[in-house]
């Protein structure tokens, strides 16, 4: 609880900062783009807070979101309708969480190295799917392994990887858009709710959803065993393969969900940027918010509030008039005293 009202008071703090800042820090705009932000930040910070709480950590969550917007994108120019363009997806993010989950729990391998590992494979799925002609490698690759036997006249000059975008659908996709992008109608005493954006309507109805099942289920104090202490929780007659497993899903799920959004919102992605250091934006979210990289500790509410100080930060930076260069000392420096200071209540704990 001290946490959590510890960073309430920080981004209360900083949002006083930004209104002083700047007399257009007060416009309905500036709100409005910095709800975007803490939005699509905030969705990416809810899975990895979940995954960290269990005692995960996942570094590959900007390739699976360049990798998701990309196949979106892909999927949509081939003529597939947008319900199975999006189902496909999810369904691929939902296979990348297993992947993990199963390296993780049945391999024994390290999470870092298997997530670091994504985040290379992810990045370069996503290159590969941007390609001119992406079966082009396939067919000289099999070429090479069988000799020239298969495809001896298959050319392998394919060009590099452009960006993925859907602007001539626009038309086709504009119900899609304005649900993941747009602003709700809204009329009567509640009108003032249509000022506010899809995206955060979106993760407020995912910060409920958590909320749910971390809080007032049986699966969260589960998770928050695992991570707690994974041993004791096995000899509970815990599944902790099952739940870690489960953590990971649902945080490939929600960098997939963010990544879509992204491409909805552009409408087109790169798959070289698209999506870097997310993972940064997201671990730091949650650290500050009080999910504790030793695993067992973390709240949704905490989460959010978390989220919203690097958007905060970068939104005073830009109203004061300060470069965006120093962007990412902040970032690294929120994300230093965060761990500092899940270190110091880790001691005093113990004391």
């Amino acid at each position: 609880m001290n946490r959590i009202l510890g960073i309430l008071l920080i981004v209360i703090a900083l949002y006083g900062l930004v209104r002083a800042s700047n007399p257009n820090a007060e416009s309905l705009q500036n709100h409005q783009q910095l709800a975007e932000r803490v939005a699509k930040y905030g969705i990416l910070t809810l899975g990895a807070g979940v995954l960290i709480l269990s005692g995960g950590i996942d570094l590959s969550i900007g390739s699976v979101v360049a990798l998701s917007a990309v196949g979106l994108g892909v999927l949509l120019n081939l003529g597939a309708p947008w319900p199975l363009a999006v189902l496909a997806v999810l369904a691929g993010a939902v296979l990348i969480g297993l992947f993990h989950g199963f390296l993780v729990t049945r391999l024994g391998l390290q999470p870092f190295i298997v997530t670091l590992c994504g985040l290379f494979i992810y990045r370069g799925m996503a290159l590969w799917l941007a390609l001119p002609d992406p079966m082009a490698p396939v067919r000289g690759l099999l070429r090479f392994l069988s000799f020239g036997a298969l495809f001896a006249n298959a050319s392998i000059e394919t060009g590099s990887a452009g960006n993925v975008g859907i602007g001539a659908l626009v038309p086709e996709l504009r119900g899609l858009i304005d649900l993941a992008t747009g602003y709700p109608e809204i009329s009567g005493p509640l009108a003032f709710l249509s000022y506010v954006p899809m995206q955060f309507w979106l993760l407020l109805l995912i910060a409920g959803l958590l909320t749910v099942l971390l809080h007032f289920s049986v699966y969260g104090r589960y998770l928050y065993a695992v991570g707690s202490n994974e041993q004791a929780a096995r000899y509970a007659g815990i599944p902790t393969a099952r739940y870690k497993v489960l953590a990971y899903v649902i945080c490939s799920v929600l960098a997939a969900v963010a990544g879509m959004q992204e491409m909805l919102e552009l409408p087109s992605a790169s798959p070289s940027s698209t999506g870097s250091y997310y993972e940064l934006y997201a671990i730091t979210g949650a650290v500050l918010g009080g999910c504790s990289l030793r695993g067992g500790e973390g709240t949704v509410i905490g989460m959010l509030l978390g989220t919203a100080v690097l958007p905060l930060l970068r939104n005073f930076i830009n109203m004061s008039g300060i470069k965006g260069d120093l962007e990412f000392m902040v970032i690294g420096f929120a994300l230093l005293l965060g761990t500092i200071g899940d270190e110091l209540l880790k001691r005093r704990a113990r004391k």
